[in-house]
């Protein structure tokens, strides 16, 4: 028996990669840098569920790597489970629209990728959601002092 040398190069739907339901069914072939996903005409990838807007979201190539942005869609866009508003798609992400669950498949240095993984926003905006303070772990110590001295206070009668 004769096995097929690998080769570096993989076979996608689409030049540049594809989105493979989980729960069966033929590949989506993404097929340009940009696709806008929705439910009607204008969408480059439209997936025809009541649960999916218009516009739901909007996948990019940057630097190599699948980017996927929500467009204020009304039931949201999941990246391996988490609620996203932008964020980065590796090879093997698991891509929820509405409550279509897709993984994506590409090779990033196909699409031009080189070196570490570009930054991945999601990061940023959650850790600028939170306060330098926060962030320093000094604000809940802040707290923490104030009660302690309340109780001291109150115990002493002040």
């Amino acid at each position: 028996m004769n096995e097929a040398p690998l080769e570096e190069h993989h076979e996608y739907a689409g030049p540049y990669g594809q989105l493979t339901p989980c729960g069966g069914g033929d590949p989506i072939p993404l097929v340009k840098k940009r696709l806008l996903v929705g439910r009607r005409g204008e969408a480059d990838i439209q997936l025809k569920f009541n649960n999916v807007s218009t516009q739901h979201c909007r996948l990019t190539v940057e630097y190599g790597y699948w980017f996927v942005r929500d467009l204020n869609s009304r039931n949201g866009t999941k990246v391996d489970g988490r609620t996203i508003m932008r964020k980065r798609l590796d090879p093997g992400s698991k891509l929820s629209i509405a409550r279509h669950e897709y993984v994506i498949d590409y090779e990033p240095q196909e699409l031009g990728a080189y070196g570490p993984p570009p930054a991945d926003d999601d990061y940023m905006d959650e850790l600028m959601r939170h306060s330098l303070m926060d962030r320093a772990g000094l604000k809940k110590r802040d707290n923490e002092v104030k009660s302690q001295r309340r109780s001291l206070e109150d115990e002493l009668g002040g």
